[in-house]
């Protein structure tokens, strides 16, 4: 991937250079300081179009810099929330050698006796597992099989085999995929008619507030008592 040394810095300039087409980065790691660079819309794009996921190893030429080339992986890329145009790019600095520690996407393969045969509820719980490789290791997924997985079981952590030359981190007994039981006719009525229900408390909260007087009214009739003379008793 191509890149070359960024200078603009404050957001007016950094919007002008997206609209000719640039994207906006920065690269860190222990190996050196951070650094702000810029890469081609297009051709950035293209690059990660044909990945699985984001997690993507590249080597960059950064052009014209005193170390032109980086190994780095694609820490975070940002994301226009409405037409998901690519804002800007973080990239983490690594050495072949070096062991990294990143959140990879778990997906299901096959379908799960559970709900083919027992029309249970597939659930899938973990969406990222931590994993700790070398750069040249680290997968874009990890596949899970469900196939097997019948009615109240699940597969937790400790049951998913690691990428060769990987290492899943966190507690083995966590869940990640799982078949729930159907709802019955009872069940789902039950759901259906709490999720129907509308809170009356918020409703009379307002009505209250609205019949009765501001704070700051109460505040000034409060004031205006206090400054009224007290009645002599006779």
């Amino acid at each position: 991937m191509n890149a070359q040394p960024r200078a603009a810095t404050r957001r007016s300039a950094v919007k002008k250079l997206r609209s000719t087409g640039v994207v906006p980065a920065v690269i860190y790691g222990r190996i050196a300081p951070p650094q702000n660079l810029e890469l081609n819309a297009r051709e950035f794009g293209d690059a990660i179009a044909h990945h699985a996921s984001e997690n993507i190893l590249m080597d960059l030429a950064v052009k014209g810099d005193q170390r032109p080339q980086r190994l780095a992986l694609v820490q975070e890329i940002q994301h226009h929330p409405v037409s998901g145009k690519i804002l800007h790019v973080d990239f983490h600095e690594v050495a072949p050698d070096e062991h990294v520690t990143i959140q990879v996407p778990v997906e299901a393969t096959g379908e799960a006796v559970g709900v083919k045969s027992g029309g249970g509820v597939l659930e899938h719980v973990l969406f990222r597992l931590k994993v700790r490789a070398l750069p040249k290791d680290l997968p874009e997924l990890i596949m899970v099989d469900v196939s097997s997985l019948e009615i109240g079981k699940a597969i937790h952590i400790g049951d998913i085999a690691a990428p060769a030359g990987c290492e899943i981190l966190g507690h083995k007994e966590l869940t990640v995929l799982a078949v729930a039981a159907p709802l019955t006719e009872a069940q789902e009525t039950a759901a259906t008619a709490v999720a129907g229900e509308t809170p009356a408390q918020p409703e009379m909260l307002k009505e209250k507030k609205e019949e009765g007087a501001t704070p700051a009214a109460k505040a000034g009739d409060k004031k205006a008592d206090e400054k009224k003379p007290a009645e002599k008793k006779k």
